[in-house]
């Protein structure tokens, strides 16, 4: 899978996935991580993306795989030194999406200095749900996150909570990166991440957004 689906059965491929790290700080305080005065970046290709309808498969033999809730912004239009005021007007639809992370991976990688590009953009590591048009989304700046393992909360949080919003979030990617249209940007995960395990069931919802059921497979 290289491409999003929108509720109206319409795909996209997008060209890039951007993540953004420690935007909450429940997240950042349980990672024993710092606060940073501007957004953390970091890629996804698109061999991450992966339905999230279906199975999700884990690899094997490369530590502790950790789910991350995120609410997914997908891009409409081309856009390069978006000005904050404007960013919202670059928006195309919202969805529900799992950064998954290797983290003992990542864990090394940080220890040495290192990037965490193997952590995060290992294949069909960024599970995404339909995509619903902005016009079906309301107050995004207010959403309740929540991912459930085997019945048990890990996850809850708001997108209010987040210390860069969206439209500060597009502002200031865009003066790196120029942003395409169906390009997807994962604005960060509330506390609450934790191992999973072949066999787990996973339940994810936010607001006004999606409500997934599945579950966790050993990847061949």
């Amino acid at each position: 899978m290289k491409h999003i689906r929108f509720t109206d059965g319409k795909t996209y491929e997008p060209s890039k996935i951007i993540g953004i790290g420690r935007n909450y700080v429940a997240h950042i305080n349980e990672m024993n991580s710092e606060r940073t005065e501007e957004p953390v970046i970091f890629l996804k290709p698109n061999s991450a993306l992966h339905d999230i309808y279906k199975p999700i498969p884990i690899p094997q033999n490369m530590g502790s795989v950790h789910h991350e809730i995120e609410l997914a912004v997908c891009i409409g239009r081309d856009g390069k030194h978006i000005p904050r005021a404007d960013a919202m007007d670059y928006v195309e639809g919202y969805g529900l999406a799992l950064d998954l992370t290797l983290r003992d991976v990542q864990s090394a990688a940080k220890q040495k200095g290192l990037p965490w590009a193997l952590a995060k953009g290992f294949d069909r590591s960024c599970p995404v749900s339909e995509f619903v048009y902005k016009e079906q989304a309301e107050q995004v700046n207010n959403l309740n996150l929540r991912l459930m393992v085997n019945g048990a909360v890990r996850q809850e949080g708001n997108t209010k909570q987040m210390l860069f919003g969206i439209d500060e979030i597009i502002a200031y990617v865009s003066r790196f990166i120029s942003l395409l249209p169906r390009d997807i940007i994962l604005t960060g995960t509330p506390a609450g991440v934790g191992p999973l395990q072949n066999g787990d069931t996973i339940e994810a919802s936010i607001d006004n957004i999606a409500q997934v059921k599945t579950s966790v497979i050993r990847d061949k």
